[in-house]
């Protein structure tokens, strides 16, 4: 298990009876930069189990952050949702991931459009300083199913815009967007929809998206992957990547058992 860290669980959140976050030790050698996911898991029968999970926490966090579903016979979250303080905890060496800020060519608004646990590496990012000097807004939109799935949702309302390092460009930039597909609420329907009829930019007072100007990060459920990455290329939106940037990047692993 030379690839893995071994930490300690520190704190233990379940949001509903399918949802769950949690915080870990951090090693001093363990660096990733916002957006990336790594594998974590469990010591399984004497052999690592492992999933890949993107960080919530921030990269200058002393802590380590990861939100999680609960499937009751998936091999590793079947085990996950059990977790309490003091636990021990399998987290790979090596983080990686498509959702970087470098990935992206300069523009006007960040749309970063998440699913369910796909909010997670947007967490992150949005507490990077670096997103908030190349872009003039962020738009942080997460779609669930209900109300009580819209996890973290007070830390961005109420907690980010008082941040004492970020507080001022939050503020001034951070714009939140939940939507709930099963309940009635202030934003209902799906991503797609939203985003691609025009309703979302004008509800938030943003211009129409514009392939030239606008960017946009993506993760999520697969069949919302497909869905999205269709609309954006009907957009004229292009996949950016390490080797070369461009007008959207979507996360392909996605945790789904």
């Amino acid at each position: 298990m030379s690839a893995l860290f071994e930490e300690e669980v520190l704190s233990v959140r379940h949001w509903t009876d399918r949802l769950f976050s949690f915080t870990t030790t951090r090693s001093p050698s363990f660096r990733y930069e916002n957006g990336q996911f790594t594998m974590i898991g469990l010591a399984v029968n004497g052999k690592p189990l492992l999933r890949a999970y993107s960080l919530v926490s921030p990269n200058y966090a002393d802590e380590l952050e990861f939100l999680s579903i609960k499937v009751a016979d998936g091999p590793l979250t079947s085990k996950l949702q059990h977790l309490k303080v003091g636990d021990k905890i399998l987290v790979g060496k090596k983080p990686t991931g498509t959702l970087l800020v470098d990935n992206l060519l300069p523009g006007r608004n960040l749309y970063m459009l998440g699913t369910g646990t796909g909010l997670a590496p947007f967490m992150s990012l949005a507490k990077d300083p670096a997103v908030y000097e190349r872009f003039d807004k962020i738009v942080l939109v997460h779609g669930c199913r209900t109300a009580a799935e819209l996890a973290y949702a007070d830390e961005i309302e109420n907690k980010l815009p008082n941040d004492e390092l970020l507080g001022e460009e939050i503020r001034a930039k951070l714009l939140y967007y939940p939507t709930v597909t099963r309940e009635d609420f202030r934003h209902r329907g799906r991503i797609t929809h939203l985003f691609g009829t025009g309703q979302m930019a004008s509800d938030l007072g943003l211009a129409p998206i514009d392939a030239t100007q606008d960017r946009v990060m993506i993760c999520g459920s697969p069949a919302f992957l497909s869905d999205i990455t269709t609309l954006l290329k009907g957009m004229s939106l292009k996949e950016g990547n390490s080797n070369e940037p461009g007008s959207y990047v979507i996360e392909k692993a996605f945790v789904e058992r």
